[in-house]
């Protein structure tokens, strides 16, 4: 198996987790400052995570 499209796999995975755990965040419904940061902080991650794994994935050519 390619280590590019492991990589690329882990990197979608974790981004998964990172959109649903800010999703879970913000359907917990408190407003405060802080926790419209973490939100913001832990759903830009996700999506930086979940495009760039997406993009290597389909990017890396299964040469076997």
């Amino acid at each position: 198996m390619n280590l590019k499209r492991t990589f690329g796999t882990i990197l979608t995975v974790l981004g998964i987790v990172g959109l649903i755990y800010a999703a879970y965040i913000f359907a917990s419904g408190s407003t405060t400052g802080q926790n419209v940061k973490t939100t913001i902080v832990y759903a830009v991650l996700g999506l930086i995570f979940f495009a760039s794994g997406i993009g290597l994935v389909k990017r890396t050519k299964d040469e076997s």
